[in-house]
């Protein structure tokens, strides 16, 4: 993960001309820097034979299929299943959240179509993502653990590759 010229920028010409969303590339490396952190603790736990990827997992699913996530830019030929099925998750979960005081939680048709730029983009995994359709999983979770008001109805064959 490249890391920007300074550890912080004060300057307020500088941060007022931040011209993609609010976070300068001090403020954004500073949150990012959260994978390579849970790396680094996680790789240092014992675990038992059948959880040895955990780091690998946990560590992976902030990455994109087209290598520009980060914290490793890896691609999706260089990340095991299970970190990209990580990431569909985390996605999900964190559009339909509702306990976040920063932003409004997102609906369950407003979360798949992201998610399906997401998909078209090649940021996440879209043979995994169309699993996650067709399997209805997203609306199992979504039974489970959203408001009523944020289940709504969503045609999922426009984000199906035939």
């Amino acid at each position: 993960m490249p890391s920007p010229e300074y550890k912080y920028n004060r300057g307020e010409l500088y941060n007022l001309s931040v011209t993609r969303g609010t976070l300068s590339a001090e403020e954004r490396y500073k949150i990012n820097d959260h994978m390579i952190q849970t790396i680094k603790m996680l790789n240092q736990l014992p675990y038992p034979k059948h959880l040895k990827n955990i780091p690998i997992i946990a560590g992976g699913h902030h990455e994109k299929m087209d290598g520009t996530g980060y914290p490793k830019k890896l691609r999706k030929e260089d990340m095991p299943l299970t970190a990209r099925m990580m990431a569909i998750a985390d996605i999900f979960e964190a559009l339909t959240a509702a306990d976040r005081p920063y932003k409004k939680a997102k609906t369950l048709s407003e979360a798949i179509r992201i998610m399906g730029f997401m998909k078209k983009d090649n940021h996440i995994d879209g043979d995994l993502f169309e699993l996650f359709l067709r399997s209805g999983t997203y609306l199992k979770y979504a039974q489970k653990y959203l408001s009523a008001d944020q289940i709504d109805a969503v045609d999922i064959t426009q984000y199906l590759d035939g």
